[in-house]
């Protein structure tokens, strides 16, 4: 039987004005929170794995009660089992807090053959949890995998995109991978299937629970790097739509382009 686990994540479903100025953490509340869509093909590529050996697959989640949610609809999908970790003393967490949090998470559980990550969260963007887990646990991490080519009991072969080349690999268990959005079209669940999620147990993973339970390791405390400064994006504040063929188009580009490179520019 391999043991595998999926980490997902619930995002804010926009980024505008979701961001604390003073603290550098994010204004959850009263925004529509969804599922973060990296995360979903890391799901589909463990439900692969599954349909190729036998196996069992586990999703893992940190964030509000509110979150499990995100758990169920990977439950949807076809995991077996959901846990999220919730406590207002995991909150606020970096990326080695939160992989620490996990880690702890799945030790409460038990030993896992293969972990799997999405690129990076929609929130956040570091694509560090995976090979932060990976390090805390003291197995192989493998990034920006776009393929899934073979899986046994005794581990994976995978594509590894190195940008100027491609590397086929052989990775034995336990390991980290964390997955590249391309990698599946994450599957649809039925109606069904959503209606018996809603049904389902999430386990829920306050700190008590965990092998550690010291608080300053965990969230705003527990985190070795914090936001020192926010700037946000800055909007155009005016469009001009200009009708015109390709040649003069080309043309108003070219000298656009000449104006700001040269000594002096600006845009």
């Amino acid at each position: 039987m391999v043991r595998i686990a999926v980490c997902v994540k619930q995002v804010p479903a926009r980024s505008e004005g979701m961001m604390d100025p003073a603290t550098g953490t994010i204004r959850r509340e009263g925004l529509a929170a969804v599922i973060n869509s990296c995360d979903l093909p890391a799901v589909e590529t463990a439900l692969r794995v599954k349909q190729a050996v036998t196996a069992e697959v586990d999703v893992f989640s940190m964030g509000p009660m509110k979150a499990a949610a995100v758990v169920r609809e990977a439950l949807s999908m076809g995991a077996d089992r959901g846990y999220l970790l919730s406590d207002p003393r995991f909150s606020g967490a970096d990326v080695f807090a939160t992989g620490y949090a996990l880690v702890q998470g799945m030790r409460t559980v038990g030993a896992y053959d293969l972990l799997l990550c999405g690129k990076q969260t929609t929130d956040g963007g570091t694509s560090q949890v995976g090979g932060t887990i990976a390090q805390m646990l003291g197995i192989p991490h493998v990034g920006r995998v776009t393929k899934l080519v073979e899986a046994d009991g005794r581990g994976v072969t995978i594509v590894q995109d190195l940008e100027r080349e491609l590397l086929t690999l052989r990775v034995s268990f336990p390991c980290v991978v964390s997955v590249e959005p391309g990698i599946f079209t994450p599957r649809l669940p039925s109606l069904r299937s959503k209606l018996a999620a809603d049904k389902r147990q999430v386990t829920i993973l306050s700190l008590e629970d965990l092998g550690d339970k010291d608080p300053t390791h965990y969230g705003v405390k527990g985190s070795p790097t914090k936001v020192e400064k926010i700037y946000p994006a800055a909007l155009t504040p005016r469009r001009d739509l200009l009708d015109m063929d390709a040649e003069a188009a080309a043309e108003l580009i070219l000298s656009q382009v000449r104006r700001l490179t040269r000594p002096g520019g600006s845009t």
